[in-house]
């Protein structure tokens, strides 16, 4: 992206985070439901320090990061005014710099890297809020875990007192066929629904699901964690 003048960056911006804010709203309504219920996490995989910093000074504050590295060299030139979300798949030996730096990590997809989020949170007294990835629509080539590992997972995560399960996310397949992409975003709510009636997860309210192509069909099944990267920033 150009770097332009600061002035331009910022009408650029402001004008983009309008658009997205008003889709987000009438998709809401369209479905019943609060704008406010629903988070605009800015997916900044595209962006360096200075358009974070120009999202930052238009009250923007929520950020997602794919990389533990760049997700630790953006937290460092950007401040402490950010509030991160780690959104991509986590290795093991990268745990310690994301528990560090993230309020949410939404990519819980195993139970030895839910034990090592614990772990790491513990030496700095921290409680990790996780959401749990779930494969929803069973693609070979995304991570996450199948729906029916989920309760394994869900009770060996009784044991990890530094973890809050604060709900699920999901990536919806790539196709122009809507049908398939809201069922993908209607079963990941309807396993959270499942998982709260069941009970003991009643801190569970999260579905971190929808970007770019496909966020008003998620907002319209439940989301309240909406990662749009591309539309924002490209």
């Amino acid at each position: 992206m150009p770097e332009g003048k600061i002035s331009d960056n910022l009408n650029f911006y402001r004008e983009r985070l309008s658009y997205l804010y008003s889709q987000i709203k009438s998709s809401a309504e369209a479905a019943g439901r609060d704008p406010a219920d629903i988070a605009l996490i800015a997916a900044s995989k595209y962006a360096g320090p200075k358009q974070i910093k120009e999202l930052l000074s238009l009250g923007h504050q929520d950020f997602g990061e794919n990389r533990a590295e760049e997700l630790v060299e953006k937290y460092q030139a950007v401040g402490g005014n950010a509030r991160w979300h780690f959104i991509g798949h986590l290795q093991s030996r990268k745990v310690k710099m994301a528990v560090a730096i993230a309020e949410y990590i939404h990519s819980v997809d195993s139970a030895g890297l839910l034990e090592k989020i614990n772990s790491e949170a513990a030496k700095i007294s921290k409680i990790q809020k996780v959401l749990i990835e779930i494969n929803v629509s069973a693609e070979p080539s995304k991570y996450g875990i199948s729906p029916l590992e989920l309760k394994e997972l869900l009770a060996k995560s009784k044991a990890c007192e530094n973890i809050c399960i604060c709900g699920f996310m999901t990536m919806a397949p790539l196709t122009d066929n809507q049908e398939v992409i809201r069922k993908t975003f209607s079963g990941l709510k309807k396993i959270l629904d499942d998982v709260r009636n069941a009970g003991g997860f009643e801190q569970a309210k999260e579905l971190s699901m929808g970007m770019s192509n496909d966020f008003p069909i998620a907002v319209k099944e439940g989301a309240t964690m909406l990662r749009i990267g591309s539309l924002i920033f490209l």
